[in-house]
């Protein structure tokens, strides 16, 4: 299925019903009064994050959501039926925003999460309500309200722990494949990525994490060239980001190792000012791929030379992804780190909680 992260549709809220305007009719029961009923409540419209979904593909299709209206009141006293609910499933991670406004409305990250987005009308009253000891027979009744209406746009950024950054073709979509289960598309040209991928990656019973593999970045990214730098939102809920780096064609004169990352990294700054985000904040691994091409001697002198141009401060990690060589350390070092960044935040909320204080409870206070 073709991955669309972007949508927009319409929801429309059910009208409220009618008051019933009626009087008792009833043999052998003279001026009987006003029995009329209230109107039903018009159904309201719903969003609920389910795990079912990875796409928004779904809305391309299907763009106008109405839930039923609410029935008139009826004789009797008897309320108009109320109109149905629409729920409407959307994948976790859909962030909400008003098509008019552009305000975000809710950011949708937990399972089973439903937030109401058009509320149903009131129904209208009935002439029972209106009796009065001087007017016993009220001929007044009012409209059901019309339910709420809007234009909502929906964005999909996926829900995964690593994500990876690195020029077409530089083997991040083989690393996804060798480390999970994931079966992106791999050929022997650039652009093979056209839509981000996930992939979780299973060290064991308890310990997994997921990855995202989006679209090869190449300079000009921010400006449009290639692909452009719109699936880089999906990069913004990770902890930790693997640039993954081609070793092979170091040996090509034109060829320019600290160029590429550097690259990559003016891209990841410029969108992160231009979109207010702070991918450039997120601790960066460098992951050296396709090391198995080139002679052992060689990869060193080449990962020495590239860390002194760039001066480079953080891990480093040397693999072939194809050949899974150093793989299963970077995984579990990737999950060592996961560990520590939620015993971090658990550390962190537990000392933001108030200790109850031991002094006795004076109720002059």
């Amino acid at each position: 299925m073709k991955f669309v992260d972007e949508a927009e549709i319409t929801v429309q809220a059910g009208n409220g019903g009618h008051g019933a305007l009626s009087f008792r009719r009833e043999k052998y029961i003279p001026r009987g009064g006003p029995d009329g009923g209230n109107g039903g409540r018009g159904g309201s419209v719903y969003l609920e994050a389910t795990d079912g979904l990875n796409t928004l593909a779904d809305f391309r299709f299907v763009r106008h959501y109405q839930a039923k209206g609410g029935q008139t009141g009826g004789g009797k006293v008897k309320t108009g039926q109320g109109g149905d609910d629409i729920v409407v499933k959307v994948p976790i991670g859909t962030m909400v925003y008003d098509g008019q406004t552009e305000e975000l409305i809710s950011d949708m990250t937990e399972e089973g999460q439903r937030i109401a987005v058009a509320l149903g009308g009131e129904g209208g009253l009935g002439n029972t309500v209106f009796k009065s000891s001087t007017n016993q027979a009220p001929r007044k009744i009012t409209k059901g309200k019309p339910g709420d209406a809007r234009t909502l746009r929906l964005e999909l950024k996926v829900l995964a722990d690593v994500g990876l950054l690195g020029l077409p073709n530089a083997g991040k979509s083989t690393f996804l494949r060798s480390v999970s289960q994931a079966t992106p598309k791999v050929a022997n040209y650039p652009f093979t990525t056209l839509h981000p991928e996930l992939g979780v990656v299973s060290l064991g019973m308890g310990s997994s994490f997921v990855i995202a593999d989006i679209p090869g970045l190449i300079e000009g990214a921010a400006q449009g060239a290639g692909l452009g730098i719109q699936f880089l939102r999906h990069l913004a809920r990770t902890k930790l980001l693997l640039h993954v780096v081609d070793i092979a064609p170091y040996g090509d004169e034109e060829a320019n190792l600290a160029n590429d990352i550097r690259t990559i990294a003016g891209e990841l700054s410029q969108y992160s000012e231009e979109a207010g985000a702070d991918l450039d904040q997120l601790d960066r691994w460098l992951v050296i791929n396709k090391t198995d091409v080139v002679l052992d001697e060689d990869r060193e002198r080449i990962v020495s030379d590239l860390l002194k141009e760039l001066d480079w401060q953080g891990p480093v990690y040397t693999i072939s992804a194809i050949s899974r060589q150093g793989t299963q350390e970077l995984c579990n070092d990737i999950m060592n780190y996961i560990d520590s960044e939620i015993r971090a935040q658990q550390d962190e909320v537990f000392v933001s909680i108030p200790t109850p204080s031991s002094e006795p409870y004076d109720p002059s206070k």
